[in-house]
């Protein structure tokens, strides 16, 4: 390594604590930057599957050239001819200089393998030796700071350190151009944004946080996540934020973004805690490339110290004065609610720099081939999409809208079918709903792909997608909440909290908003002489939920009208915050506990709908990944009977089961209720195969047509399951459907006025459902009764006497 390459010299440390400070005299910048323009071209071929181009090998070599040769036009290599002039000044200095050149090298080279990984070294190397070094500092009066981004000559900045990321949501600041400066190139005037690095996706692993101390392990750093949530009990284990050891101003929480990386901002919030008060009211904010020399963010007063929480769960954004490239950022509180103690919650916003040679970032990588609409719709953009979609496919779609928030937002929902606005006989009906929490918005987005993606998919001929259109009537409805979404939309991505957004306007969760059956029928189970028996199938709303003083949100009206008219057979209500499949029963069947697993009748169907979810899906059961808060779903493959989990009553899941046909799941598609808008290709990604496996379980079990002997359907049949406590009933036209596993079933049918009749059923492992049809006749008394309502005569429901006396009447006349 030669001098000009180089071109640095370092004065010796001064150490004070913890902390390593450099004296600002005698020290040099290092020169320009080399430019990232070949491995941001060598990015771009790597993620569109092609190798480097030998064009692209030569601009790489092109590069490197010219800037050695702008090195030696600045005078890099001019004091070379001038000490050849002077071979005795060389004679007296070349030992000098040779030993001191070689200790720096191999402190450098040490310094860099001590701090990446052995497959990164070059990489690092040619970084740290073309970039302005963390030790480098200004000469005195020369604004600039280490890890910055400067701008070159002329003061533009260079394209490929400003080029963003495919699929970054665009800046609330739109990019603004000045005036063309003297070369006539424009100058940015506000950098992108940047996206949070992945704390509160988990995309940042436990093993890349660290901090000085912990007031136990369920305090520790890996417990520092925005949003994090607490367990009930706040244990040893799950616990809401890192808690710092001691309260004093020398701790830290620190993270590794294992690679270059331009950092913008820090998100933070005090502890999530039912029984204390704990945050940090201001901090300081240091960057480092090896995690061993620290440097802090400064201004022209010196170190910015950032004001921090007020309370403890509504977050607060501080953007740095200047992006700060670095691989490590270091969160060192100052200050803290005085009653309390250290303890934070915290995501970092920061853009990846290109770097294909890095291990962890291929590793993790994930891209999408689906050309889609990937970003957040407000409640005007997503009524626009969805006119799009039907625009796009018009003879399978349609939109319509099932009632109005409290706020007069209309519910819209979008139809899929070969044949739109019409139940066909035979033909199951399916629905997707998300939004119930206005603040969960992944389901909402999902749902939106996922109409645009089945249109797509029908337009060019894909089979399946086909088939599930041809033999399926399906209804997504992404929005049931726009007004608690409306909040959350206008905080932000990561701002928004835990709970801004999840109620409806009049403070409703329409989640467990639905009337509660569940203890109408365990009543009436549990007393068998009582004389009031409750059917273990469509049981009556009860009256007071029908009033209209009854705490009853309109959308929660809206959505069982809508279930009361279409016959669904299955259907999933998309939310967030976790990373599992819930079935029902949701509400405990026992007063006295609070958690504990409580089966339907038909447990193995659900088990069997979730776990079909559950295990098409990357994530949930990856034995690997880390749990989103306190609850680990493994050791049920991703899957959790609700009321094991926590009981709910009213619940949409048992409302469904209890009063319609339909099996309803609750499907919890992510940590992150609401993930930046650059997560949405690896959202989409993660959970496009487990929605279109879940519609398909709707052709599981028999199907068949209830009729009567002159072919006609008959409505409210009643179909039972042998050894299933859990009856159906037929549609409009006399058809229905019952979910079931594969085996053999004996399968009964009863109506009123018809004659029982059962036969046996066998349910295939093969896709689609066992036609099982039934033909059933009146009974005579029935017919009886038919007969003499016909010719306008009383029903036989007369006394003996009576019609003896008739009968002699018609004898004589």
């Amino acid at each position: 390594m030669t001098p000009a390459r180089l071109g640095l010299c370092l004065p010796t440390p001064i150490s004070r604590g913890r902390e390593t400070l450099w004296p600002r005299a005698g020290r040099r910048r290092l020169p320009a930057k080399l430019p990232f323009l070949g491995i941001s071209a060598l990015l771009d071929e790597q993620r569109a599957g092609g190798a480097r181009s030998a064009g692209t090998e030569r601009e790489l070599r092109g590069t490197r050239a010219g800037t050695q040769r702008h090195r030696e036009r600045r005078g890099w290599a001019r004091s070379v001819p001038g000490l050849l002039r002077q071979p005795a000044m060389i004679a007296r200095g070349c030992s000098a200089l040779c030993l001191a050149l070689c200790t720096f090298g191999l402190a450098l080279l040490g310094d860099v393998s001590r701090a990446v990984p052995m497959d990164d070294q070059d990489y690092y190397l040619q970084e740290i030796t073309n970039r302005d070094h963390y030790y480098s500092f200004p000469y005195p009066g020369e604004e600039f700071f280490p890890f910055t981004e400067q701008p070159g000559e002329g003061g533009s900045i260079r394209a490929a350190e400003t080029e963003e990321r495919p699929g970054f949501k665009p800046s609330r600041k739109e990019l603004k151009q000045k005036k063309n400066n003297k070369k006539g190139k424009p100058i940015l005037e506000t950098p992108p944004d940047c996206p949070p690095l992945g704390l509160e996706t988990l995309k940042i692993t436990d093993f890349q946080l660290h901090a000085s101390t912990a007031k136990r392990y369920g305090l520790g750093a890996h417990r520092g996540r925005l949003n994090i949530q607490a367990g009930v009990n706040e244990n040893d284990f799950y616990d809401g934020a890192w808690c710092a050891g001691r309260n004093d101003p020398y701790q830290w929480i620190e993270v590794d973004a294992r690679r270059l990386t331009k950092f913008t901002g820090v998100i933070t919030q005090g502890r999530n805690s039912l029984w204390s008060s704990n945050w940090v009211t201001s901090y300081r904010v240091l960057v480092s490339n090896d995690s061993h020399a620290w440097t802090a963010v400064r201004n022209e007063s010196g170190d910015v110290i950032f004001e921090g929480n007020s309370e403890k769960e509504i977050p607060v954004l501080n953007l740095l004065p200047v992006p700060l490239v670095a691989r490590y950022i270091r969160i060192n509180p100052r200050s803290w609610f005085q009653e309390g103690s250290i303890c934070m919650r915290l995501e970092i916003l920061g853009c990846p720099l290109p770097d294909p040679n890095n291990y962890y970032h291929r590793r993790n990588e994930m891209t999408t081939t689906d050309n889609l609409d990937f970003r957040h719709h407000n409640y005007k953009e997503m009524r626009q999409l969805m006119k799009t979609v039907n625009k796009m496919c018009p003879n399978i779609t349609r939109i319509y809208n099932i009632g109005k928030s409290n706020q007069g937002l209309k519910l819209y929902a979008v139809e899929i079918s070969d044949n739109p606005g019409e139940h066909e006989v035979g033909e199951p009906e399916f629905h997707y709903i998300a939004g119930a929490h206005g603040n969960e918005v992944l389901g909402r987005e999902l749902i939106l792909l996922l109409m645009q993606f089945m249109c797509q998919e029908y337009l060019a001929g894909n089979p399946r997608i086909v088939h599930l259109i041809q033999d399926t009537r399906i209804h997504l409805l992404p929005s049931v909440n726009p007004d608690g979404y409306d909040k959350a939309y206008k905080a932000g991505s990561e701002l928004g909290g835990w709970s801004l957004g999840r109620w409806t306007q009049d403070g409703i969760d329409i989640n467990n908003n639905f009337p509660d059956l569940n203890s109408l029928l365990w009543e009436s189970e549990d007393q068998k002489k009582s004389k009031r028996k409750v059917p273990n199938h469509h049981i009556p709303i009860p009256d007071w939920y029908l009033s209209e003083n009854a705490t009853v949100a309109v959308e929660t009206r809206a959505i069982i009208a809508w279930m009361e008219k279409i016959p669904f057979v299955l259907g999933g209500n998309l939310q967030g915050g976790e990373l599992v499949v819930a079935y029902p029963y949701d509400m405990v069947r026992s007063m006295w506990k609070t958690q504990d697993y409580t089966p339907t009748p038909d447990d193995h169907v659900f088990r069997w709908l979730a776990y079909s979810y559950a295990s098409t899906h990357r994530l949930m059961t990856d034995a690997r990944r880390r749990a989103c808060h306190t609850e680990d779903f493994q050791k049920e493959d991703g899957t959790v009977n609700g009321a094991s989990w926590h009981t709910v009553a009213g619940s949409i899941n048992d409302f469904s089961y209890l009063h319609t046909n339909c099996f309803e799941l609750s499907i919890y598609v992510g940590c992150d209720k609401y993930p930046h808008e650059s997560e949405l290709p690896e959202e989409w990604e993660n959970n496009r195969e487990s929605l279109i496996v879940f519609m398909e379980q709707v052709h599981r079990g028999i199907k068949g047509i209830v009729k009567d002997v002159h072919g006609k359907g008959i409505p409210n049949a009643v179909i039972s399951v042998e050894g299933v406590n859990h009856d159906i009933r037929t549609g409009a036209d006399g058809d229905y459907w019952r979910l079931l596993n594969p085996g053999e079933y004996v399968v009964g049918v009863k109506a009123e006025g018809y004659t029982a009749a059962t036969k046996t059923c066998e349910v295939g492992y093969d896709m689609g459902a066992t036609q099982c049809d039934f033909t059933i006749s009146k009974t005579n008394l029935a017919r009886i009764k038919e007969i003499m309502r016909k010719f306008g005569k009383q029903p036989l429901g007369l006394s003996a006497r009576r019609l003896r006396q008739r009968a002699r009447r018609w004898q004589r006349r």
